[in-house]
């Protein structure tokens, strides 16, 4: 029963990173679309538009600089990442839907040697070749 219990839980885990993964897919492609659904021909065409309003109905240009000059967020040097089950989990269904280490790494705010210990762990990764052994040295003619 116990055991029952965990395997759903893990079943549903998976189910939200799978989720998760195709939202993000489902999320590019929406963006992919936007200069159609504006009947821009071409992305630098939507670009210059999108930049033309943002400087007439956006941000004043005042708000633009103080929001350029805003800190990015980032990990305090040397903090690790929490690596739990449920990031596992998202690891391993965002590696089977074809993620790269990188944007895995990228989306789920871990580095990407814990990506890749996390896919090593779960198997998903092929051991390296061995590397062929050196060429032993030639033997010395033997003195007379």
């Amino acid at each position: 029963m116990f055991n029952e219990q965990l395997a759903k839980i893990e079943k549903a885990k998976a189910d939200i990173a799978a989720a998760e993964a195709k939202l993000a897919s489902d999320r590019v492609a929406a963006l992919a679309k936007l200069p159609g659904d504006f009947g821009y021909d071409n992305l630098n065409a939507f670009l210059k538009a999108v930049k033309a309003a943002y400087g007439k109905g956006g941000k004043s240009a005042k708000g633009r600089k103080a929001a350029a000059k805003a800190p990015k967020a980032k990990a305090a040097k040397g903090k690790r990442a929490k690596i739990t089950d449920e990031v596992k989990a998202q690891v391993k269904a965002l590696a089977e839907a074809g993620k790269t280490g990188q944007e895995i790494a990228k989306a789920l705010g871990i580095s990407t040697p814990s990506v890749q210990n996390i896919k090593k762990a779960f198997g998903m990764v092929k051991a390296r070749a061995a590397a062929p052994a050196a060429a032993a040295p030639a033997e010395a003619p033997a003195a007379v």
